[in-house]
């Protein structure tokens, strides 16, 4: 079916109409001098505060431009949330190098020229109570995105591999982060004139890499501060600061405090080259920066060489106003992942080309979010996958955050592996089998997660919160979660179990001390058929994903990452049914009599999916969920 047949059936369902207009180029990005500016100034700040700072830049693909440590830099930092917690992540030691990286990443991957986002909003974002501190309310709305970017993960791209396996290659992101992605204040996004992100700064000095557990005072906190005076010059347009975006009906945290709260002004800071090898040294890090090729020049989102691209229109079309999807490139420029079958032979490579022009023609036509103008459409990017979890094909809107590339392919492989019916033999041989046990107590059903249920990536993370119902404090944790008083943001239950001791191996490659861990996490079995397993980039528990079938067949899975988690929900549901009618094939969203949202546990059920109310642009049409 065609792209137009697409557009068409859509209008019919929501009365809106598509436009002309012209596609986004690739957009500015960061000098090599620059990125020493940007050092240069957040180390004049630290000195003023009697602070030895360790200071890492990014550009917006992940990119590791230049990491300098002061002199007398604490070495390493001890990760905790101040919860009391023991377990987990809890209280392990990790290199300040890889805490600045990941602030730095974090800062860079979670914005975009629509919205500008820290570490300390990704702290909001992602804690039990949304907000922090406020009972009886749900888990914020990334719950778990931390465990993204991992350093295990099949998708993502290596500086330097160190012989296990992965795709590696000097500019092309989305690279890797060494610690997922970060929720310590001083992670924080940089632009240049225009409005385009370029990057991302991020700075620990006080030796603890956590979060900001209170979110009703506004803290002096030294690495988010010599974070602003690195980002000096390279400040995002005042509109798309998170404190003027609102998610769930509250206003998002930028910072808790502005330049106003320096003790030096950064523009009498002095050069790079003043304070290189005096006040401090470039730092190794292996796996992410070698500083022997000094400070690196960033590259230009948008250029094949960052490894996302326009696609011509060919093989998905034009959507609203013109717009055409982004797709991720190799060295040679060709497109990573094109369409193609699935290696269990369960899709056609043309239904899988139907399915996501289905799911792009409903982010082109939904209406954002977590973004400004409030007229812009979505953007995300979107993940198909066989039931082996093999990535079929994947694009992007344009302006998609970055971190929704990698967290589109754990949604949809997580949705679609919790559906399988090999998924309690799968956790089992992973170590998980006491969660598998767990679960079935919950709900009272001896075969659940080898029965067929469908489970979206909401019903996923239904049971992974410290509270079941969401939100309801003092009641059970989920089954696949730790219980309040052993939860924290490192110290989630089965997400973090699946993948700890690939970050282990992780932190003892960088140190010298063995071998990288493989382009493969958890310990999942190993599929014939694609030789890897089925969660090889990591489980996600946020909503955006659901499975794929042909009647009562799964076949696959969907996710999307990038905006709000209903958008992101309506993306995958109804985009995958408008490609199924497009293509009267059978494809289509589960049969509603298996969808996990007919399960209850303690009188409550599931939730499947949950879609905006009013979400497109040129329609006032409701409820376009329902009934599908």
């Amino acid at each position: 079916m065609s792209t137009l047949r697409a557009l068409a059936l859509f209008a019919f369902i929501i009365g809106v109409a598509a436009a002309a207009s012209v596609s986004p180029q690739a957009q500015q990005s960061l000098t090599a001098a620059e990125v020493g500016q940007i050092i240069a100034r957040a180390v004049n700040e630290a000195q003023g505060r009697g602070a030895l700072a360790t200071i890492a830049v990014a550009d917006r693909v992940g990119n590791v431009l230049g990491v300098f440590q002061m002199t007398g830099a604490a070495a390493n930092s001890t990760i905790s949330s101040g919860r009391g917690v023991a377990g987990g992540l809890e209280n392990a030691s990790v290199p300040s190098t890889l805490a600045a990286i990941a602030k730095a990443v974090t800062g860079a991957y979670l914005s975009s020229r629509g919205n500008a986002f820290t570490t300390r909003t990704a702290s909001q974002i992602i804690q039990q109570n949304f907000n922090v501190g406020e009972t009886f309310q749900p888990g914020g709305p990334l719950f778990g995105v931390q465990f993204s970017q991992l350093p295990c993960s099949d998708f993502s791209v290596r500086f330097f591999d160190g012989g296990a396996g992965g795709l590696v290659n000097a500019t092309l992101g989305p690279k890797r982060s060494p610690l997922g992605l970060a929720a310590d204040p001083g992670g924080l996004p940089l632009y240049k004139a225009g409005g385009d992100l370029v990057g991302g700064i991020g700075v620990i000095s006080d030796g603890r890499y956590g979060l900001d557990p209170v979110i009703t005072d506004f803290d002096i906190d030294n690495d988010e501060l010599i974070a602003i005076a690195g980002q000096s010059g390279f400040g995002p347009p005042n509109e798309i600061r998170a404190n003027f975006i609102s998610a769930g009906g509250r206003t998002l945290r930028y910072t808790d405090r502005g330049p106003e709260a320096l003790v030096r002004n950064p523009a009498t800071a002095a050069t790079f080259a003043a304070i290189n090898g005096v006040n401090g040294n470039l730092a190794n890090v292996t796996g992410y920066y070698t500083a022997a090729g000094g400070l690196l020049a960033g590259q230009q989102y948008g250029a094949a060489a960052s490894g996302y691209r326009l696609e011509d229109g060919t093989l998905y079309g034009t959507f609203r106003n013109g717009n055409r999807a982004m797709i991720l490139v190799d060295g040679a420029n060709a497109n990573r992942f094109p369409p193609i079958a699935g290696t269990d032979g369960l899709l056609t490579a043309n239904e899988v080309t139907q399915i996501m022009i289905g799911a792009l023609t409903v982010a082109y036509n939904g209406r954002a979010q977590i973004r400004r103008p409030l007229s812009d459409n979505i953007h995300v990017t979107i993940s198909i996958v066989d039931t082996n979890g093999r990535l079929l094909a994947m694009a992007r809107t344009f302006d998609g955050p970055v971190f929704g590339t990698d967290v589109s392919l754990q949604k949809a492989r997580s949705a679609m592996f919790f559906s399988n019916v090999n998924a309690a033999s799968d956790l089992t041989t992973a170590g998980a089998g006491a969660r598998v046990t767990q679960a079935r107590n919950f709900f009272g059903r001896a075969t659940l997660l080898a029965d067929g249920i469908a489970w979206g990536n909401r019903s996923i993370g239904n049971i992974h919160r410290p509270f079941y119902p969401d939100g309801i404090n003092g009641n059970q944790n989920g089954p696949l979660s730790n219980a309040d008083n052993a939860w924290s943001p490192f110290s989630v239950g089965l997400q973090l179990e699946l993948v700890v001791n690939n970050l282990t191996t992780h932190l003892g490659f960088v140190a010298g001390n063995n071998a990288d861990t493989a382009a493969r996490c958890t310990a999942l079995p190993i599929l014939a058929a694609t030789g890897s397993n089925r969660l090889a980039n990591g489980l996600q528990i946020f909503a955006g994903g659901v499975p794929i079938y042909r009647g009562n067949t799964q076949v696959g899975g969907i996710g999307i990452s990038g905006d709000g988690i209903d958008q992101d929900d309506m993306i995958a549901f109804l985009g995958l049914h408008i490609g199924g009618v497009n293509l009267a094939t059978g494809i289509g969203n589960a049969p509603r009599g298996i969808r996990a949202d007919n399960l209850a546990a303690a009188g409550v059920r599931l939730r499947y999916v949950n879609c905006p109310f009013a979400p497109f642009i040129d329609s006032a049409v409701q409820n376009v969920c329902a009934g599908k």
